[in-house]
């Protein structure tokens, strides 16, 4: 058999033509038993009472051949001659008389007989075997005045038979016998169908010898070796004998006793007939039961042909309805569902069941392809359809896409809620889609807030115009139930072939542009080489301070915070520098922005931490117990694990908390104020001072100011530069003071750079000043160097403006 088996497993049709063939063949071998077992009971039951039967037939014929001898007794007894014969003496003319009349009538030996049972004369030469069979009639004779026995004599089973002679009285007695042949034998099958075997022996110590039979001489010896004994009387005997392979039921039949009453020997009449043959099939029945099985093969193979193609062809339609599915084919619907058998369920299962993977498909392409909440495509089907613009674009022809960023989204969020920044990216999908009316142009929604427009044969100046005609639709605010929501939005707008000959590359320069328009507060940007190089600069430079927090390529500068009363040093403010291997001294406002904006400034916020608290451990060890401010970012508020990661490194450092102010700007707590309260709580409850850096330059300090834990203010540079030839700001500083003081909040004011500022503030009563006045950012070993100096009284003189003294974050 191959590996794959046999043809009939591997088709069910196949298995249910099997299978109805074998039930089939299985019922008529079933019948065929059952019959054979019917048959063999009944043969059981029937055969013991026709060997009795045959028994008494036996019986009969014995009788019948019995009377026909002792008639043709009679007639001789009764012959006057025969009598004369017996008066007169004469032994030759008796014997004369017996031969001929015993011949007349069959008889093998004819003897005549005294009153007394002596034998007077034989036609036998052996008479002395007439002795005991006279003396067994002579018995019977007493009894019913004539007998009839059976007998053997020279081995051979005789019928003998004793009749009276009376003149009138009784005066002698007739003997006459005959062998039994083979004629009885053959009247017993004619008359009962059954086998006759005669045997027999003269004693015990002699075998059985086979007299006569109807069986074949092996079947008869095979009969004869068993020592039969008569089953007069028992009406249910029948013994059972296999010779040559055929089973003969068998009933042995005593016709004589050996001498001497032997019960051992003697003459055994068995009857027999085939059991087999009882119970074997009739040939016409044989036959009728062939016929039928073939017919019945027939009738099932066709009816199972006919079945099997009913189940399997559906079946195959199934698997070939499988087979479309998994090559996409949804749209071809199943046949046989009429049916309303299990099939027929089946096939509308199956129906339902490719209905619902066409609808899970077009879902599944619908969210592939298109915008859920706007309804536009999305930014897969936006860059397919850009590739097909591009590949479809005519020679000389050209492709613009305008990509723009909403302004101001995330804070409608915030503060109404993102339920109303959904319903406004709904009306701003609108507005764009009414703007690009060309047939063939695409608006799609490519992520949170931004949107991009393709316009598949325009150039830069037609990008320009629909850029212009979506600014002129945002000047009407966006009403979202109660709300009014005025929207921008920076557009940035790049062309193919011009700026990029690939749909990723072009999708990629209206982004930067779109970037760079928001930066600068242009509207709309078309992309520039030269603001990309910026860009890929900026990136590089990102790559490379990952690498300079590991590679001690960053350097932590102090810069004084001092007492406005006492002029005494009290503080530092830690910044943080980037001595470049290659580019030198990186300012901070190259790299700070970009570490903010992709999440480094975390791990840049921890470095400046970390590096502050060596910092605070070598000045307290020069005695100077100072507190050193460190620049907080938004990320940094929003993370959770600040705190601890703070405590960690004070914990291995054994430096306390109240050794350092952290400084936040206003602008970092409206991503999200809650959990920027939470963090500043946590921070505060641990001993850190808290300081709010630029204040003045938010649109919520007020608000803000009672909910912050904070410690100090620290008053923007831009309002104490010019404080001294501008009232305005001078008020505002004085302004802020009061308010701080009124609250218990310290006012530190930056940007002190010459000594009538200082003197302002210290009439004004501010707390502390820093600035280039007093001392510019600078390492460490300077700063000591500086304290000293400072201390001793050696102030330094009036300084310009430097252009480095930006501050970190």
């Amino acid at each position: 058999m191959s590996e794959r088996g046999h043809w009939w497993q591997r088709s069910i049709g196949g298995r249910i033509i099997v299978l109805f063939l074998g039930l089939l063949l299985a019922v008529q071998v079933a019948s065929f038993l059952a019959l054979r077992a019917s048959l063999a009971e009944h043969a059981q039951r029937v055969l013991p009472a026709k060997l009795r039967a045959g028994e008494r037939l036996l019986q009969d014929l014995l009788d019948r051949r019995a009377q026909t001898l002792i008639n043709g007794a009679r007639l001789l007894a009764a012959d006057y001659g025969f009598r004369e014969a017996v008066s007169s003496n004469d032994a030759e003319t008796i014997v004369s008389v017996l031969a001929n009349h015993g011949a007349r009538i069959g008889a093998t030996e004819v003897a005549l007989l005294s009153i007394d049972f002596k034998l007077r004369a034989s036609t036998a030469n052996q008479t002395r075997e007439f002795v005991p069979v006279i003396e067994r009639l002579a018995a019977q004779s007493a009894a019913s005045g004539q007998a009839s026995v059976i007998t053997l004599r020279a081995g051979r089973p005789y019928q003998a038979v004793l009749v009276p002679i009376r003149a009138p009285l009784v005066v002698g007695w007739v003997l006459m016998d005959f062998p039994i042949d083979a004629q009885l034998a053959t009247d017993m099958q004619r008359l009962s169908a059954l086998d006759l075997t005669l045997i027999s022996r003269a004693s015990s110590s002699d075998a059985w010898s086979v007299n006569l039979s109807t069986l074949d001489n092996v079947s008869a010896a095979n009969l004869a070796r068993h020592a039969w004994r008569d089953s007069n009387g028992d009406d249910a005997t029948m013994s059972s004998v296999t010779t040559q392979g055929e089973e003969l039921g068998v009933r042995a039949k005593l016709l004589s006793l050996g001498r001497e009453a032997d019960a051992d020997a003697g003459v055994r009449a068995l009857l027999s007939l085939s059991v087999d043959e009882a119970v074997r099939l009739p040939r016409d029945l044989q036959l009728a039961l062939i016929a039928i099985t073939l017919l019945g093969i027939v009738v099932f193979a066709v009816g199972s042909v006919f079945t099997a193609r009913r189940v399997t062809t559906p079946l195959r339609g199934l698997a070939d309805a499988a087979e479309r599915l998994g090559h996409g084919d949804y749209a071809t619907p199943m046949r046989g569902m009429q049916r309303h058998d299990e099939i027929g369920e089946l096939s509308q299962s199956f129906e339902r069941m490719r209905n619902n993977i066409a609808e899970n498909q077009a879902q599944v392409l619908k969210l592939a392809y298109w915008d859920a909440l706007t309804g536009l495509p999305n930014r897969a089907q936006f860059c397919e359809a850009l590739n097909r613009a591009i590949v479809a674009a005519p020679p000389g022809g050209s492709v613009a896409i305008l990509m723009l960023d909403l302004n101001r989204f995330k804070h409608v969020n915030d503060v109404l809620g993102y339920r109303i920044g959904d319903l406004l990216l709904v009306q701003v999908a609108e507005r764009l889609a009414r703007q690009v009316v060309r047939e063939g142009d695409l608006v799609a929604r490519l992520s949170g807030d931004e949107f991009g427009v393709l316009l598949r044969s325009g150039d830069a100046e037609l990008a320009l115009a629909v850029a212009r005609r979506i600014e002129q639709s945002f000047h009407l605010p966006l009403v979202l139930e109660e709300h009014r929501v005025d929207m921008g939005a920076g557009i940035g707008i790049a062309c193919w072939p011009q700026h990029a000959d690939a749909g990723d590359a072009l999708l990629n320069r209206a982004e930067v542009a779109m970037y760079a328009a928001k930066g600068r507060s242009n509207g709309t940007l078309v992309y520039d080489p030269s603001v990309d190089v910026a860009s890929a600069e900026t990136l590089t430079l990102i790559g490379e301070l990952r690498r300079a927090v590991d590679g001690d390529e960053l350097r932590l500068y102090l810069q004084p915070k001092l007492s406005l009363e006492t002029s005494q040093l009290v503080g530092a403010e830690a910044l943080v520098r980037w001595q470049h291997p290659q580019r030198g001294m990186v300012p901070p406002g190259d790299f700070i922005p970009f570490a903010e904006q992709t999440g480094f400034i975390r791990a840049l916020t921890l470095w400046v931490f970390e590096a502050a608290v060596r910092h605070s451990r070598t000045l307290s060890e020069e005695g100077l117990e100072l507190v050193l401010s460190v620049n907080l970012s938004t990320h940094d508020l929003l993370d959770q694990d600040l705190p601890q990661k703070f405590e960690a490194v004070l914990t291995r450092r054994r430096v306390s908390a109240r050794a350092f102010c952290l400084e936040i700007t206003e602008s970092a707590m409206m991503d999200d104020p809650q959990r920027a309260l939470a963090t500043l709580d946590r921070l505060s409850a641990m001993g850190f001072k808290l300081s709010i850096d630029d204040f003045g330059t938010g649109y919520s300090s007020l608000a803000y100011l009672k909910r912050l834990p904070v410690d100090e203010l620290k008053i923007d540079q831009s309002f104490v530069l010019n404080m001294q030839a501008d009232a305005d700001d001078a008020t505002i500083v004085r302004s802020t003071i009061d308010l701080a003081h009124n609250l218990g909040i310290a006012v530190v004011a930056e940007g002190v750079e010459t000594l009538q500022i200082w003197n302002m503030l210290r009439e004004l009563d501010c707390d502390q000043a820093q600035g280039f006045y007093m001392g510019r950012p600078m390492p460490i070993a300077e700063f000591l160097l500086w304290s000293a100096t400072w201390s001793a009284g050696r102030k330094p003189q009036d300084q310009g403006q430097d252009q480095d003294s930006a501050v970190l974050h």
